[in-house]
């Protein structure tokens, strides 16, 4: 099973505790700039992911994967992402980039 998880630069990071696998990471370029960090992840149960911002006071969340959506193959998260951040004539590119545990 997979899901996306999402960060943004210089607003909040997404980081996985305990259970889960990044496979792809990639980052989103829109006209250039980069906007999110998506990381497509592997895991076998529910797991927990810690949302912290980037700013003071560094208010951080930790939120149940059950609240994703969840894809049965990898193939499916690819082809959603795709589908999240492609939408007319707009110059918006996936740049992949290494995995690490944390989606920062």
């Amino acid at each position: 099973m997979y899901i996306i998880l999402t960060s943004k630069p210089g607003v909040y990071s997404a980081t996985i505790r305990i259970g889960g696998t990044p496979i792809e990471t990639y980052q989103y370029l829109f006209y250039g700039r980069c906007k999110a960090v998506f990381s497509l992840v592997r895991i076998d149960a529910d797991i927990k992911i810690d949302i912290v911002e980037d700013t003071p006071p560094h208010i951080r969340n930790v939120v149940s994967s059950k609240f994703l959506d969840h894809f049965d193959t990898l193939d499916e998260a690819r082809a959603e992402l795709n589908h999240l951040v492609h939408f007319g004539g707009l110059d918006a590119v996936l740049q992949r980039c290494e995995p690490s545990g944390a989606v920062a």
